[in-house]
């Protein structure tokens, strides 16, 4: 007998199929953890006054803020050495751990306590935002804006649901024992740790891994194989800060979310001014719910525009919804309805600027390097949205509504000549 030399190869690994899966198991659990996420943001702020008083519950709100952008580091340190697998399951228990700490610390009354759960409780939202670039490692390029955003659009499902299963858990846990309002967070952590099972037995084969295997089977013309890279935030800023397409991504991420944290978050107490006590929860419900849709809804549409145009385009598509926002909302005085408008708009915007500048990003970096890189993008869009969210409250006082929304846009500008630059955007997908 005779061995055939030419023989063809093992066959590659079926990488759509592998997409498919990886996309539909990434959807249903962004749901799931969505609900974990939003049910506890949902009565963080009236629990924390309770345990910690009024003071300091915004402080309460925001460590869950830093939390997640702090919990990106390790996270991607993770992903970055062993994949993707292992750094969500770790970002959903760290938050479960955080809900359960929550609940203690309201049985106690223990005010430290709470801000660690808190802080910890960050992880959840750092997984769901470290799951959009899970969608990326496989997808086609030309498919990339659409695979992300709808794992994105998954999100939606959760934060409308979950407001609605708050008072259910409220009431549920009271039979069990526990104080007013640590229901939700009880729930939050038993829909973390489901999501972090459900991403241990079910994330395979790792997608991040599955990339690198292949870039490393099929390297480019002189091009290095995929391997994970050690570094932290320093590292990844260095590859960041030698690609302008990267630089664009990173900076449209960060300051769209900038942008839409600093008016948002002052809307509710706008609305309060003129607004009786009895008024102001309906109509502050409204707004922010026509806010949310147009962060989330309509993003499958902006996935499909971030393919079929462009990535650059879209930021500036979003970037001019984020302007529209801010001139809307600061002329709209006291006219709840103009208001809304303006907050839709904003809220379309952060989805422009979301997706597309996650899309561009993420293709913009080695393949060895992502993980890294887009940590270091949730780090810096958290680290915005908090410092926007404890100024804005200060420039309200200081100046007012309307200005607020004016400084909001001025912020906008660096993102605008940032993106009119015209450098190379070719998508990455081998090592260099």
């Amino acid at each position: 007998m005779s061995t055939d030399l030419t023989a063809p190869a093992p066959p590659r690994p079926d990488v759509a199929g592998i997409q498919r899966r990886t996309v539909r198991l990434l959807f249903l659990t962004q749901i799931i953890g969505g609900i974990g996420v939003t049910i506890g943001i949902s009565v963080g702020a009236l629990l924390a006054a309770r345990v910690a008083g009024t003071a300091l519950a915004g402080l309460a709100q925001s460590a869950g803020v830093v939390g997640a952008a702090l919990l990106a580091i390790p996270v991607t340190r993770l992903m970055t050495a062993r994949g993707r697998r292992p750094g969500l399951v770790l970002a959903y228990a760290v938050g479960a751990v955080g809900g359960v700490l929550v609940v203690v610390a309201t049985a106690t009354r223990l005010v430290p306590l709470l801000f660690v759960g808190m802080l910890l409780f960050g992880g959840g939202t750092a997984a769901n935002l470290q799951a959009r670039y899970t969608a990326v490692d496989l997808a086609e390029p030309h498919r990339r804006g659409r695979q992300l955003s709808l794992v994105v659009w998954a999100t939606t499902i959760g934060a409308v649901a979950a407001p609605n299963f708050a008072a259910l858990a409220d009431e549920t846990t009271r039979g069990w024992g526990l104080p007013a309002l640590a229901g939700p967070f009880a729930f939050s952590a038993v829909a973390f740790t489901l999501t972090a099972v459900v991403l241990l037995v079910l994330l395979r084969p790792d997608p991040l891994l599955t990339a690198r295997r292949l870039t490393a089977a099929e390297p480019a013309a002189g091009a290095a194989p995929a391997v994970a890279r050690r570094g932290g935030m320093a590292a990844a800023w260095r590859t960041v800060r030698g690609r302008p397409a990267a630089r664009l991504g990173i900076a449209a991420v960060a300051v769209g979310h900038l942008v839409m944290v600093a008016v948002m978050s002052m809307t509710p107490v706008h609305l309060g001014e003129w607004h009786s006590d009895a008024d102001v929860l309906p109509v502050v419900g409204l707004v922010l719910s026509l806010h949310i849709a147009g962060m989330y809804a309509l993003s499958p549409v902006v996935g499909w525009l971030t393919d079929r145009f462009g990535r650059r385009p879209v930021i500036l598509g979003g970037v001019a919804l984020l302007l529209a926002a801010c001139a809307v909302s600061g002329t709209a005085g006291h006219s709840t309805p103009l208001l809304s408008v303006g907050l839709t708009l904003l809220g379309l915007g952060w989805s422009g600027t979301m997706v597309a500048g996650s899309t561009l990003l993420s293709e913009s970096v080695p393949t060895a390097d992502r993980p890294g890189v887009q940590g270091l993008s949730d780090l810096l869009m958290g680290l915005a949205g908090a410092g926007a969210a404890a100024a804005s409250g200060f420039v309200m006082r200081a100046v007012g509504y309307p200005t607020l929304t004016l400084l909001a846009a001025i912020a906008v500008v660096p993102l605008v000549a940032l993106a009119l630059r015209r450098t190379g955007t070719a998508p990455l997908d081998e090592e260099d």
